[in-house]
């Protein structure tokens, strides 16, 4: 029996199939709209924010982590004190994000009711800084003091032998908070992964008190009223964020191969994978020709996807389907919104055009270090 739930997780974990469950799964447990809200309801999935599916849902990851210590290749992975974080990480983000839509729920049902927010306080009740909030905030300081006491004593600090020019570790891996970086390295060129998608993400995060134009929801918890933002702020946190970590981490084997969970990390595994530029799919493949020498001919295939998508594409959508956005957020906020909407999407797109077609880069310019 626990080798066909072994057997199970190592085939779920592909990435092409547990990205796809993820990204299927968030608009239904975040509906973003009518219809995937009744799906939730057909489903219930929503019994997943109560008190009863929190404790399934903890008492599931720990049967998991629990067969894992139990496996002889999982084990290695676990027990390293590099992904302690991880496993703290998984209860943690799962926990928080537990709460906050058990109270958003919690206060649906009160407003449909015509109550208050449960975060709702008289405002002469008054709680003073000193020291009501000192009291908590000290005792909390202790309470994790000694936590990290206990945890370096016993918890042995992630330190190898001085590097060695002559012995590279197989797989050589990013702290765990970079993994994300690392693995989206395997997507895009550096200046795009390490450099552009950092950005948009840190000026997008900043840009949000100035972009949200809905006042309902402010100072309390509710998905009712911010369901298409919660959604996309779960989408881009846990699956293109959060999910690489654990990829990176737990699916990442030697030579930088995909590996279940419960897989034995075999450094001789070879996977032939020719990355295939667009504009090679395009001249040699398709037409069955050379490559022309000039690169705008070269790359003219990508050149027009890259511009239909980034600026055919929001016209397209502002004339059609987000006509009500556009008249609501304004030009501005609108362009903002796009832009930062689609270069969050390219990240998905170019994962499943590599995974699928080896497709490497969509513009290749390597006479300019330019790739796309």
């Amino acid at each position: 029996m626990l080798d066909l739930f072994k057997n199970s997780v190592d085939f779920l974990s592909k990435p092409t199939i547990s990205f796809t469950i993820l990204t299927v799964l968030t608009p239904i447990l975040f509906p973003p709209t009518d219809w995937f809200e009744k799906v939730n309801r057909k489903f219930k999935f929503y019994l997943l924010w109560t008190k009863k599916g929190c404790a399934l849902a903890m008492v599931a990851i720990t049967f998991f982590f629990a067969v894992g210590f139990l496996d002889e290749n999982f084990s290695i992975i676990l027990t390293k004190a590099d992904n302690f974080p991880i496993i703290l990480m998984v209860y943690s983000i799962f926990f928080f994000t537990w709460l906050g839509m058990n109270k958003a729920y919690t206060n649906d049902r009160r407003l449909e009711q015509g109550l208050k927010p449960s975060e709702y306080n008289d405002p002469d009740d008054k709680v003073l800084v000193w020291p009501d909030l000192v009291y908590i905030e000290f005792i909390a300081l202790i309470l994790f003091t000694v936590f990290l006491v206990v945890w370096s004593i016993l918890v042995p600090a992630p330190l190898e032998e001085p590097a060695n020019p002559a012995a590279t570790p197989n797989p050589s891996k990013a702290p765990w908070y970079f993994l994300g970086l690392q693995e989206m390295l395997v997507y895009f060129d550096p200046w795009i992964a390490g450099i552009l998608l950092p950005i948009f993400c840190v000026v997008g995060l900043m840009a949000i008190p100035y972009m949200d134009i809905n006042k309902n929801g402010d100072g309390y918890y509710s998905f009712k009223e911010r369901r298409v933002g919660i959604f996309i702020f779960m989408y881009g946190w846990i699956v293109l964020w959060l999910f690489l970590i654990v990829l990176g981490t737990f699916f990442r084997g030697p030579n930088w191969n995909f590996y279940g969970p419960f897989e034995y990390w075999d450094s001789h595994k070879v996977e032939a994978l020719n990355n295939v530029n667009l504009s090679e799919y395009f001249w040699v493949k398709l037409l069955g020709s050379g490559l022309p020498e000039n690169i705008i001919i070269r790359e003219i295939t990508g050149f027009i996807l890259v511009g239909l998508y980034l600026f055919i594409l929001p016209v397209f959508l502002a004339q059609t389907w987000l006509k009500d956005t556009l008249k609501s957020y304004g030009p501005i906020r609108y362009v903002a919104l796009m832009t930062f909407g689609l270069v969050m999407l390219s990240l998905p797109i170019k994962m499943y055009f590599r995974w699928v077609f080896n497709l490497k880069y969509f513009i290749a310019i390597p006479e300019y270090f330019f790739n796309i």
